[in-house]
């Protein structure tokens, strides 16, 4: 979440105007007592930076559990003392998570939280008639007053995290989320620790800080351990939702943008990198996003062992880059130069890489190892559904295209033809074009130079048209020496002078053959005779249009003597 340079600006010009002067009013109005204190000062400043410096993370936001060690502070050595190490725990939190320097406004920003927090708890606590000090330990009333500094705290915490969100942060996002309740629950958890450590520390000294410090500690540990397990979970299980998904994508782009996708959802992405092995020694680069969004790929080529991809192909293992010096000397350019943190994976197939994910963020640290091997796992799944993409996109290219010409068949050029009339009775169509051709003598070429060199011809005829057609309609093989052109939105007029081209363009250029009977290159001279119809003029369903476009081939330009372009006349 991005925060504007003026609003940081403002950040700090409040936390200047307000915090060393609200620090030295606190001193003035609550001044603490600390003669002879100064070593037990010293260890909770201690103990409250060890807590400080044992955050849990969740949903990249921060929740150390200091709130029941400045209870204890506060009752034992007043408002200012606690204020103070408040202060001290955020910069030592900040100093944990080592923000980057774009982050440096949240130093300010969390200091001027905690100073309001503890200001408004304790000048609540001290209106309500309580006091600091061991006297507490014997007057119930002001015990029930901390509980009620303690809610205070808690609650007005919240307050100003959530006015954080929505106003600095811009955050749209529900602000009663899981960090939100595991926030309240270890709160209210843990807020117990402060009571009892205030009274064993006023019986036992500082040996109540070891006894009840101890127990902290396995608790932190615990919601860590318990945390990271439940995370880890979390995402094995969108992996297997995740691998389903890509299963069901049955282009090799469709599952490629899937992957990248979900990937970028679970994990911070500003940059992905998809090279594919082309060769036992080379890696080319086939998918680059950045920002969101493909972007179109230069033709780069990395060898083994060569660069960060080239390395995890040769090691056939992934690899986590905490920050751009970890990976800067090796790297070989292909990665943008803001990127620091690196998360590298090859991906394998039949213990075989058949290529290697990269994806990089501009932050540090932004990536964990149990993401490393959440990602390594999709990355088998997507090995997988690309395999099964491409093997499905063969067969298909198979089924709709002339092995010989590479051309568009008979079968999917019927399908095209239903779908365009089906636009045509919808009215997103307007008119519809229809050339068929035939190569003119065609066997006497076969019988001349073989079947062969006919062959050749197909090939050659088939690349003129594709070449002249273009974008402007779909070329197909009709059977045999029969081909089609369906052109949409085109006028018979328009039809009829591009049949007229492609009759020119076959009869004007000689086709070069190859391998002749005589083993020797000739250059062959044919012509060809067009007919030509148009929907919804000549016909108002597709078999129709295709009889009518036959019979202007054969009776208008075949029967008139060939080599010419006929159009259909219902008369």
């Amino acid at each position: 979440m991005a925060v504007q340079p003026k609003i940081k600006k403002a950040i700090f010009l409040v936390w200047l105007l307000f915090v060393p002067a609200g620090m030295w009013f606190t001193y003035q109005i609550f001044p603490p007592h600390l003669s002879g204190q100064w070593l037990d000062l010293l260890a909770f400043l201690t103990l409250t930076s060890v807590v400080a410096f044992m955050p849990m993370v969740i949903n990249n936001t921060p929740i150390f559990l200091i709130q029941w060690v400045s209870l204890a502070t506060f009752l034992s050595f007043g408002l200012f003392v606690e204020m103070v190490f408040a202060q001290a725990a955020v910069i030592v939190l900040l100093l944990r998570l080592r923000i980057q320097k774009e982050q440096y406004f949240r130093i300010p920003l969390n200091l001027v939280m905690f100073f309001l927090v503890s200001l408004v708890s304790g000048v609540v606590y001290y209106s309500l008639g309580g006091q600091t000090g061991p006297s507490l330990i014997n007057d119930p009333n002001s015990i029930w007053l901390a509980a009620v500094y303690a809610i205070v705290n808690y609650i007005l915490n919240q307050v100003i995290i959530s006015f954080y969100l929505y106003f600095i942060y811009k955050s749209k996002e529900s602000y009663f989320g899981k960090d939100f309740m595991v926030e309240t629950i270890t709160t209210f958890l843990t807020l117990p620790l402060g009571f009892v450590l205030y009274m064993f520390y006023n019986q036992q000294g500082l040996l109540a800080l070891v006894i009840v410090a101890v127990p902290f500690a396995s608790l932190s540990i615990i919601f860590n351990l318990y945390y990271s397990t439940e995370k880890v979970n979390e995402y094995l299980q969108k992996a297997a939702e995740i691998g389903h998904q890509m299963a069901e994508r049955l282009e090799v782009n469709g599952v490629i943008d899937l992957f990248i996708h979900k990937l970028s959802e679970m994990l911070p992405v500003d940059y992905a990198y998809i090279l594919e092995v082309i060769n036992e020694d080379e890696l080319q680069l086939t998918r680059r996003i950045e920002g969101g969004a493909g972007l179109t790929s230069d033709l780069v080529r990395v060898r083994k062992s060569e660069g960060i991809s080239g390395f995890v192909w040769e090691k056939q293992k992934g690899y986590l880059y905490n920050s751009k010096k970890d990976w800067l000397s090796f790297s070989k350019g292909l990665l943008s130069p803001d990127a620091e943190s690196i998360l590298a994976v090859p991906i394998v197939r039949n213990k075989k890489v058949i290529g290697v994910l990269m994806l990089a963020s501009k932050r540090k640290r932004a990536y964990e190892k149990s993401q490393l091997m959440i990602v390594d796992i999709l990355c088998s799944y997507f090995a997988v559904a690309m395999e099964n993409a491409k093997h499905y996109e063969l067969t298909k290219r198979q089924s709709e295209h002339c092995a010989l010409t590479k051309l568009y068949n008979y079968r999917y050029f019927e399908k095209l033809l239903t779908e365009e009339f089906d636009k045509l009775v919808q009215f997103e169509r307007k008119v519809l074009s229809l050339i068929i051709l035939d190569i003119d003598y065609f066997k006497a070429v076969n019988d001349t130079y073989g079947h062969q060199s006919g062959n050749e011809i197909l090939c050659e005829l088939a690349t003129r048209l594709s070449n002249l057609i273009g974008s402007r309609g779909t070329v197909a093989r009709y059977g045999g020496e029969e081909f089609v052109v369906l052109l949409p939105e085109a006028k018979k007029e328009e039809a009829f002078q591009m049949a007229e081209m492609i009759r020119q363009t076959i009869a004007n250029w000689p086709f070069t053959i190859q391998q002749s009977l005589d083993l020797k290159q000739h250059q062959v001279k044919i012509t060809a005779s067009i007919g030509v119809a148009t929907a919804p003029e000549d016909a108002e369903e597709p078999l129709a249009l295709v009889r009518h476009a036959d019979r202007a081939l054969y009776v208008g330009a075949k029967r008139a003597g060939r080599n010419r372009v006929a159009e259909y006349s219902s008369c």
